[in-house]
């Protein structure tokens, strides 16, 4: 994203809401050019807008040279076993496969882990390569908490009405035995 604009704050929370400078967190802002609200919404506007800050539901670090870095949405992290998953991670080790077209991971429920993930992916050519093949992409470039406990390969992503992957709907996917 990069340095913070004249005027406008940047900071992170941690999970537990207290402000961190080490790793990644939820980017917050405050300034004059940020919102004042949802027009007749008040409730969300006091969540979104808690402690005098905007909570934009984004999860950054700070690099080396102050530039803010986004890496994924506070929702869609997944929480397994205590260790934190950015989805965007293990999307973008799919996508290093040349076969993969598209990528999306979703958690799911686990009951004792709390969740794991779940990728869906379209490939480029059907039949290309197998989801056994896509997971052991995954166990070489990541670390053992984060590789999908299922890979399932569709021939299309759901989209919602901006043509993003409509996540909502991959989990219900998975939420249903």
């Amino acid at each position: 994203m990069g340095l913070p604009l004249p005027g406008v704050e940047v900071a992170l929370l941690d999970g537990g809401g207290r402000a961190t400078t080490d790793g990644r967190g939820e980017v917050i802002v405050r300034g004059p050019n940020v919102m004042r609200g949802y027009l007749g919404n008040p409730d969300e506007t006091a969540r979104a807008l808690e402690g005098g800050w905007l909570h934009t539901g984004d999860v950054g670090y700070f690099d080396a040279d102050g530039y803010l870095v986004l890496v994924d949405r506070v929702k869609d992290m997944i929480i397994r076993g205590g260790e934190n998953i950015y989805p965007k991670e293990i999307e973008n080790t799919l996508y290093g496969h040349p076969q993969v077209l598209e990528a999306a991971v979703v958690g799911r429920s686990h009951a004792v882990l709390g969740e794991e993930p779940v990728a869906f992916v379209v490939l480029r050519e059907a039949g290309s390569v197998t989801p056994v093949e896509l997971v052991e992409l995954c166990s070489t470039s990541l670390a053992r908490y984060k590789v999908p406990r299922r890979l399932v390969i569709l021939d299309a992503l759901p989209k919602n009405a901006v043509g993003k992957i409509d996540k909502p709907v991959l989990r219900e996917l998975v939420a249903t035995p």
